[in-house]
């Protein structure tokens, strides 16, 4: 049982809780600041940044990761990236960008580090008492809000399969998130699980570091090239955005069917989705790896026997390395399940608008989501949506509740429909249809009230 301080909750008055601080933290606590706020973000590790950062100790980062979404794409809307910045920059740009963020908005004065939130408790108000976990070992604190918002990301605990025999296995399995440094596949024969982005990215690098690499993987994906035509894949594509739905999708196909010409060459049967029904796999290496046969595919992991792995079609290998390239669950353990919508053994939250709790007004969270391009820019809009519902439910409660039977309305508009049972999907939305969603909303919150 946790143990706090036994005094009474020390209150903050209207301040609001953020919880992380990586770049969904750290937006939230400059929109937050922005409209009026008082905010305290409190980041368990000694440093911001999130997975950005390598020195986080719970960072995924995995050898030479690189953003799959180009730079205009990603970029906060109030705090462009530099022009001279590569299309797709690395992660330790990617930390740069976030620390300059801070300095610039005077954000790192508001957060706590080494600070953990071990719990949160809906008290009358609808206020929470978060318990406060200092990592020095110090007695837990415990404060009281008139808000909180989630914002610790969804890359922090691995998806990890079991597979017959794997408990026996006698060779060296890591997690995707384990390898941090591409010696560690040098002179190997490596096995890489996992057909999402990740798992391309580790089987490239493996490809020209390790002795072989076998990649396999469950179901195929559609596979998209960095550039098209010119330009930032992303940034094509979403030059498509005006156009209407049915139209945008016939030009996605024909745009697309270049590189699924080329995917099928290599082996790669075409999925059973569109290209634009789940996130695509960006990388413009893998194809020629595969072609020049640095990378061999296999399909699904049948078994573990020993030192081999079995695979679905008959073929077998006797990896020296074995990454999971599996993806991520997410993981809320400060709030308990039923505040954000989470069903039975399901670890997804079903939250209003993918950002507010069903249950709690004061309780959301942010950058829960897939978009398929950058995910900053969403989270950008979804804190000013927060902020402004924030001031509306205290100022005028009628048009509190009509915002909120709007958002309960909106909910289900910007869903793609599932195409599998691939964890790395569960959160997807369609980011055209979502960030519409949002402008209503924010132009709902902002519209005067009527005399």
């Amino acid at each position: 049982m946790q143990e706090y301080s036994s005094q009474a909750a020390y209150d903050r008055g209207e301040a609001v809780c953020v919880i992380g601080a990586g770049a969904s933290g750290l937006i939230a606590v400059k929109n937050l600041r922005e409209n009026g706020f008082e905010v305290d973000c409190y980041e368990r590790d000694t440093v911001l940044g999130g997975l950005w950062n390598p020195q986080n100790q719970h960072s995924p980062l995995y050898p030479n990761t690189h953003l799959v979404t180009s730079r205009s794409q990603t970029e906060i809307p109030d705090f462009p990236m530099p022009d001279d910045w590569p299309d797709y920059p690395s992660a330790a740009q990617m930390l740069t960008y976030l620390t300059a963020y801070a300095k610039h908005f005077g954000l790192s004065e508001h957060i706590w580090y080494g600070s953990e939130i071990s719990t949160i408790e809906p008290v009358e108000g609808s206020r929470f008492e978060v318990i406060v976990k200092p990592a020095a070992g110090n007695a837990a604190r415990r404060l009281r809000y008139a808000a909180v918002i989630i914002a610790t990301g969804h890359h922090w605990a691995p998806n990890l399969p079991a597979y017959p025999g794997q408990d026996q296995y006698r060779g060296t399995v890591l997690h995707s998130s384990q390898l941090k440094d591409a010696s560690r596949l040098r002179g190997k024969q490596v096995l890489v699980v996992g057909g999402g982005n990740s798992g391309v990215d580790i089987a490239c690098e493996a490809a020209v570091n390790a002795a072989g690499c076998v990649h396999s993987v469950r179901r195929d994906s559609w596979h998209l090239p960095k550039y098209l035509g010119g330009e930032p894949a992303d940034y094509a594509l979403a030059r498509l955005g005006s156009r209407p739905k049915f139209l945008r999708r016939f030009l996605t196909d024909r745009i697309l069917k270049g590189p699924g010409r080329l995917a099928a060459r290599m082996g790669i049967d075409v999925p059973d989705h569109g290209p634009t029904g789940e996130e695509p796999v960006r990388n413009g290496r893998y194809l020629e790896h595969v072609g020049d046969g640095s990378i061999r595919r296999r399909g699904e992991v049948a078994r573990f026997d020993g030192y081999d792995v079995s695979f679905a079609d008959g073929t077998e290998m006797r990896p020296d390395l074995v990454v999971l390239a599996t993806g991520y669950r997410p993981k809320i353990t400060c709030a308990p399940p039923g505040l954000l919508g989470v069903d039975g053994d399901s670890p997804y939250p079903k939250l209003l608008a993918r950002m507010f709790s069903p249950r709690l007004e004061t309780l959301a969270v942010a950058g829960l989501v897939e978009p398929g391009v950058g995910v900053l820019p969403i989270v950008h809009w979804q804190t000013h949506a927060i902020a402004h519902w924030l001031h509306v439910r205290k100022g005028d409660p009628e048009r509190a509740a009509n915002f909120r039977r709007q958002v309960v309305s909106e909910s289900g508009q910007y869903e793609i429909e599932p195409s599998g049972a691939s964890p790395r999907h569960q959160l997807a939305v369609d980011a055209e249809a979502y960030l519409a969603s949002l402008g209503r909303i924010i132009d709902t919150l902002e519209q005067e009230p009527a005399k």
